[in-house]
């Protein structure tokens, strides 16, 4: 082999490596390309189920709010029309426009804490806290209520000293309670208690021993708006957010949430708070 055959073999390798680099050069910025067309993609789309989540949750506003405001019309014209009203009728449609102020009252506050959480978690502060205080706020809050129906609650909770939003744990404890002494039935018990604790994490199992759910709406009960007896639920007071703040109060406090319906009888939720 003379000098220009070496010459021409050591083109040829310098060629065929800048050939392999360029190669390799737009395979990676293909490959670039694409994973920068891959989050675009995934960005409009988050973008789209965004609208589409506040689109929904505005047209449900709307229509949990139309029944109160036309009942709170309604009674009002009566009470200035030029048609005489006797006392008792009047005291009922007065108690009527009452009751309908406070589900809107309801629903304005529980509107407002799931748009914070949803868009502005870090506004709620987190703060040194005992959650069984909290929980023992709530169950003490609804005691009348719960005797009422012949309800008896159990709080077997520990200590569990933590870094959280005492309104949000709050949140946590009443709803819970307040759902089961709204849908449960008369007559049941409801404990609370802890099934196990990490060096991060309470878990706290929450039951009722009442009518439990249908099993298919069992993924459905933290979705907003979601009534599994569409009556009953308007007849309590019930504003369709109170499990969702559930979920959302608990995702906040960094833990997860399940529910399903005991062998027993009854719902049972399985939840965890982390500690810091």
């Amino acid at each position: 082999m003379d000098w220009s055959d070496v010459i021409l073999l050591i083109l040829a390798v310098v060629i065929f490596v800048l050939y392999i680099r360029l190669m390799l050069k737009n395979k990676r910025l293909q490959q670039m390309a694409d994973e920068a067309n891959r989050l675009r993609r995934e960005a409009t789309e988050a973008e789209r189920r965004n609208r589409q989540l506040k689109q929904e949750m505005t047209s449900n506003i709307a229509h949990e709010l139309k029944t109160p405001v036309s009942s709170i019309r309604g009674y009002l014209e009566i009470l200035l029309s030029d048609k005489p009203v006797d006392a008792d009728r009047r005291r009922y449609f007065l108690d009527r426009c009452f009751r309908q102020t406070l589900r809107l009252s309801d629903l304005i506050q529980d509107v407002s804490i799931i748009n914070k959480l949803e868009e502005s978690a870090d506004l709620f502060p987190r703060t040194e806290v005992d959650a069984v205080e909290v929980a023992r706020e709530a169950v003490r809050d609804l005691a009348d209520k719960a005797a009422a129906a012949g309800i008896t609650i159990g709080n077997n909770l520990p200590p569990m000293p933590l870094k959280g939003n005492r309104e949000l744990l709050y949140c946590i404890f009443r709803n819970l309670v307040e759902n089961s002494i709204a849908y449960a039935g008369e007559g049941v018990d409801i404990v609370l208690e802890i099934y196990k604790e990490s060096p991060g994490y309470y878990y706290i199992h929450y039951y009722d021993t009442g009518k439990g759910v249908a099993d298919e709406y069992l993924s459905r009960l933290f979705d907003r708006f979601v009534r599994i007896d569409e009556g009953r639920s308007r007849q309590n007071g019930g504003t369709g957010l109170g499990l969702s703040i559930v979920k959302h109060s608990v995702l906040f406090h960094g833990g997860e949430i399940y529910a399903k319906n005991r062998v027993e009888g009854g719902l049972e939720y399985f939840f965890s708070l982390k500690k810091q």
